[in-house]
């Protein structure tokens, strides 16, 4: 199965989306690493003032005990308060849903936003959880044994690989 996916077209789409999300005074929250990498450049593409925040989801995840601390544990800054704060979190790739529930959990730990919003670059599907995306720039079927990864290179242009898991 072969699968193409132009990652900077739906950057473009997701931009538009996130627009159409924010609030006045509302900010970005981007998931480690590749919602993070996407909410830097959102964060700079739509003009907005400061820097977005970052949120890792590994001290929260049902799975900690089996996958232990990886890359980016540690990641989490949030420049703003997140008490009564319109969020926007972006990720690049909705698929469980777990990321995003150990995610609200660590947001959760720095306060109480008035609202928390999901946009994702892709929605591949096979949801665990009941977590849906407020937009999404594009929904694919992926079989389970497929993985789609993000990919930044040094110019900061999105590109998507799909790999056998």
């Amino acid at each position: 199965m072969m699968l193409e996916l132009d990652a900077e077209a739906l950057y473009a789409e997701l931009r538009t989306g996130v627009r159409s999300l924010l609030r006045p005074g509302g900010v970005l929250v981007g998931i480690w690493s590749g919602g993070a990498w996407l909410a830097e450049r959102l964060q700079q593409d739509l003009g907005l003032a400061g820097k977005p925040g970052v949120i890792s989801s590994t001290l929260h995840r049902d799975d900690f005990g089996s996958r232990g601390l990886a890359a980016g544990a540690d990641a989490t800054h949030l420049p703003f308060a997140v008490d009564g704060a319109h969020i926007v979190l972006v990720d690049d790739v909705l698929y469980t849903g777990r990321t995003i529930r150990a995610v609200i959990n660590e947001l959760y730990d720095f306060g109480r936003p008035a609202s928390v919003q999901l946009a994702v670059l892709v929605d591949r599907g096979g949801r665990e959880l009941p977590i849906a995306a407020a937009y999404a720039a594009a929904r694919i079927a992926l079989p389970a044994n497929r993985r789609l990864s993000l990919a930044r290179d040094p110019a900061g242009l999105f590109t998507f690989a799909v790999e056998q898991v």
